[in-house]
């Protein structure tokens, strides 16, 4: 699948600017040969720029691991995934990773959930017997971080407040309600594809849980006073972040570790792992930037916005599909649209609400992809992409439908 879509990627972007030179248009070869290069010189930059993240998390896992504590979080966890992940063995490390990493995907806490993911994704690749194709336990732990839940999605909040959003948090709700159905798609399309079990007591008592937690949250949030929801979310957010850290550091005094020690045997892993995924990023970057340089994604915008109308359908969120389409494809990508489509047609505009519900329904998926599985050298990515794909179409669709329905 990645092998036909990144030739895309060239063929269809050289296509695109033959046709824009035939309009008149051959300055466009220059811009696909600068965006050629300066994309690779931006992912190096990516790469270079989680190494510290990378080092930092991956030396507070190993403490946490070494503690026991990794182990402790698992139990909680453990009857749930025994049942989706009928592939990892319950006493498996990869177990407690995964769950700090979709509890850090929760809180928002970006620069903490990739790390975690890395780790726990070289767990799983332990247990995997074949090295280059995906197993079933990676590719339903690539889809949910995907389309991962996200309960205070601090950055939007903030954008919208910068450019004069009357009320910034009014995206809160509604990207809560996308985000959720990105996931819940995502999950039961590798259940579908996994033949798993997932109508019995067990998981059902698991998701009604996370829901009454999500809707929990939610409504503390929502009770709170406009002007003080941002400054609470990102308290929260940030206390429970650096709360995690000492959580970890004082687990690894109470074993009696050397916590430095261990510490920097982590953090070293933690730099081979992003050297590693370089190529991975070089490669699906450059592929993205030329598609995006050559105009094609222009012409699909506008080849969506002319089928809408034709359809009958209200067109007031077309100009937001830039966001839309990007945001699989490049999380700055779809930021910078977000931010664009804000300041053209106003923070408080009906194609800014659109975007900014967007940008918070699901996640990068090929930035995903490209990372997860590029650390562990998985070529053969299965199911995965398709299933990521229909939880990222998911969530767009629930957010336009949200936009509709709250603004």
């Amino acid at each position: 699948m990645l092998n036909f879509l990144w030739a895309a990627f060239f063929i269809v972007a050289f296509c695109a600017a033959v046709l824009q030179t035939v309009q008149g248009n051959a300055e466009i070869w220059t811009s696909l040969t600068d965006s050629l290069f300066a994309s690779s010189k931006t992912a190096f930059s990516l790469a270079l720029n989680l190494t510290g993240i990378l080092c930092l998390w991956m030396g507070l896992l190993k403490i946490a691991e070494k503690s026991g504590l990794t182990e402790l979080m698992a139990k909680g966890l453990r009857p749930l995934f025994r049942r989706i992940f009928p592939g990892v063995p319950g006493e498996s490390p990869a177990l407690g990773s995964m769950i700090m990493n979709m509890a850090a995907n929760f809180l928002g806490l970006d620069n903490a959930a990739t790390p975690m993911g890395l780790k726990a994704m070289e767990q799983l690749q332990e247990l995997n017997p074949k090295k280059d194709t995906a197993s079933d336990a990676e590719i339903l732990f690539m889809v949910i971080n995907s389309s991962a839940v996200t309960l205070v999605p601090i950055t939007i909040l903030m954008y919208r407040a910068e450019l004069g959003a009357s009320s910034p948090g009014a995206v809160f709700i509604p990207i809560l309600f996308a985000t959720s159905a990105s996931t819940l798609v995502g999950f039961l399309s590798v259940a579908l594809v996994q033949k798993l079990n997932i109508f019995n007591r067990v998981v059902m008592a698991y998701l009604l849980g996370f829901t009454a937690v999500i809707l929990g949250a939610a409504l503390f949030f929502v009770s709170l006073p406009e002007a003080r929801r941002l400054h609470w979310s990102a308290v929260c957010s940030n206390g429970l972040l650096f709360g995690i850290v000492v959580i970890f550091i004082v687990s690894g005094l109470l074993k009696k570790l050397n916590v430095y020690e261990t510490f920097i045997e982590g953090a070293k892993e933690g730099f081979g792992v992003a050297i590693g995924i370089i190529p991975y990023l070089v490669a699906m970057l450059v592929g993205i930037a030329v598609f995006r340089a050559s105009g094609a994604l222009d012409y699909v915008v506008e080849a969506l916005a002319s089928f809408f109308a034709a359809c009958g359908f209200d067109t007031g969120f077309v100009p937001a599909l830039p966001t839309a389409l990007l945001k699989p494809l490049s999380g700055s990508g779809a930021r910078a649209m977000m931010i664009e489509t804000m300041t053209t047609y106003g923070a408080d505009s009906f194609p800014a609400f659109v975007a900014c519900i967007v940008q918070g329904s699901t996640e990068t998926t090929f930035y995903v992809l490209a990372v997860y599985f590029g650390a562990v050298k998985v070529t053969k990515t299965r199911s995965a992409l398709p299933c990521a794909l229909l939880a990222d179409f998911a969530g767009i669709c629930a957010a336009v439908y949200c936009a509709y329905c709250f603004y």
